[in-house]
C-alpha cells in the first residue's frame, strides 16, 4: 500500500511551476486538437489523454497550493493585513472602486463630447453618481472611522440611499436610449465571456458582502457594499444588452425589446428598493438620536 502511495504521489505530485507549465501545455494542445488537426490525427488522441492528465495534477495539487498562498498572504506584512482588518479592507477597496468610476466618468464623458452622443453622456453620469457616493463614504471613514459614532454613520448611510434614486434615474435613461438604438455594450470576439464571467464574479462576492458585512454593525461598512452591488446588477444589464446584440438575431427583435425592458425595470425597482429601505432604516435609527450632536 505504501509503495502505491508513493506511486501516486510521483505521479500526481509535483510543484507550482510543473503544474502551471502542464496546464498551458494542455490548454494548447487542445487548441490545436480542435481548431487545427485534421481529423482523425493520431496525436489527436495523445492531446485528449494529456489534458486528462493535466486536469488530475491540478485538480490533486489546488488544495494544498491553496493552502500555501494562503500561509504566503497571512505572513506577509500588507497582504495580511488586508485579509485582517476589516475596515482597512473596506477602505481599500473604496479607494480602488473610486478610482475606476473616475475613469469610466472621464473617459465617457470625452467620447460623449467627441462623438455628440448622449449614450456616453449618460453613462458618464451615472459613472460620476457612483463617484460621488463613494467619495462620501471614504471622506467619512478617512475623518471618523467606521464604528465610532453611530448617528454620524446613519447619517451618511441615510445620504446614500437618497443618492441611490437618481442613479436609478440615469439607469432608465441608459435603457431608453438602448432601446432607441442609440447606444449599447459591444465585446469584441470571445471578450464576452470573460466578461461574462467577470458579472457573474461581481454579483455573487457582492451579494455575500452584503450579507457578510451586516454583522459588524457598521452602516459605512454596510453603504460601501451596497455599492458594489448596485454597480455589479449593471454589469448584469450590460452583460445581456451585450449578449442580446452578439447572439440575437432580426427576427428576435421583440423579444430582445422586452427582456431589456423587463431586465431593466428590475434593476431600476432593486436600485430604487434599496434606497427607499436604507432612507427608512437609517431614519428609523436616527430617531432615538435627533436630538444629539451632528458628527458627520
Amino acid at each position: 500500500m505504501e509503495k502505491f502511495k508513493r506511486i501516486i504521489r510521483r505521479v500526481f505530485c509535483h510543484g507550482a511551476a510543473t503544474v502551471a507549465l502542464c496546464v498551458i501545455a494542455a490548454t494548447a494542445a487542445l487548441v490545436w486538437a480542435f481548431a487545427v488537426a485534421p481529423e482523425g490525427h493520431p496525436l489527436v488522441y495523445a492531446a485528449y489523454v494529456f489534458s486528462a492528465y493535466a486536469l488530475a495534477l491540478l485538480c490533486v495539487n489546488v488544495v494544498p497550493f491553496a493552502r500555501r498562498l494562503k500561509a504566503w498572504m497571512q505572513g506577509n506584512r500588507y497582504v495580511g493585513r488586508y485579509m485582517a482588518d476589516i475596515p482597512f479592507k473596506v477602505s481599500v477597496s473604496l479607494f480602488g472602486a473610486l478610482g475606476i468610476n473616475l475613469l469610466y466618468t472621464l473617459l465617457n464623458a470625452l467620447y460623449g463630447a467627441m462623438y455628440h452622443s448622449w449614450w456616453y453622456v449618460t453613462l458618464s453620469a451615472y459613472y460620476c453618481l457612483l463617484a460621488v457616493i463613494r467619495f462620501l463614504l471614504i471622506r467619512y471613514a478617512h475623518r471618523h472611522g467606521f464604528g465610532e459614532s453611530a448617528v454620524g454613520e446613519w447619517r451618511r448611510y441615510r445620504l446614500c440611499g437618497i443618492l441611490l434614486v437618481p442613479l436609478g434615474v440615469v439607469l432608465v435613461g441608459m435603457v431608453l436610449l438602448v432601446m432607441n438604438s442609440e447606444g449599447g455594450f459591444t465585446y469584441a470576439g470571445t471578450l464576452i465571456f470573460a466578461m461574462a464571467a467577470y458579472a457573474f464574479y461581481a454579483i455573487t462576492m457582492a451579494v455575500i458582502n452584503v450579507i457578510k458585512y451586516r454583522k459588524y454593525r457598521s452602516p459605512v461598512m454596510s453603504a460601501a457594499r451596497v455599492m458594489s452591488l448596485a454597480s455589479a446588477l449593471v454589469s448584469m444589464l450590460a452583460l445581456e444588452v451585450a449578449m442580446l446584440e452578439q447572439f440575437g438575431t432580426q427576427e428576435e427583435e421583440n423579444f430582445k425589446s422586452i427582456m431589456i425592458i423587463l431586465s431593466g425595470c428590475a434593476v431600476f425597482a432593486l436600485l430604487f428598493g434599496m434606497g427607499v429601505y436604507m432612507i427608512i432604516h437609517s431614519t428609523r435609527a436616527l430617531r432615538p438620536e435627533e436630538g444629539g450632536r451632528e458628527n458627520v
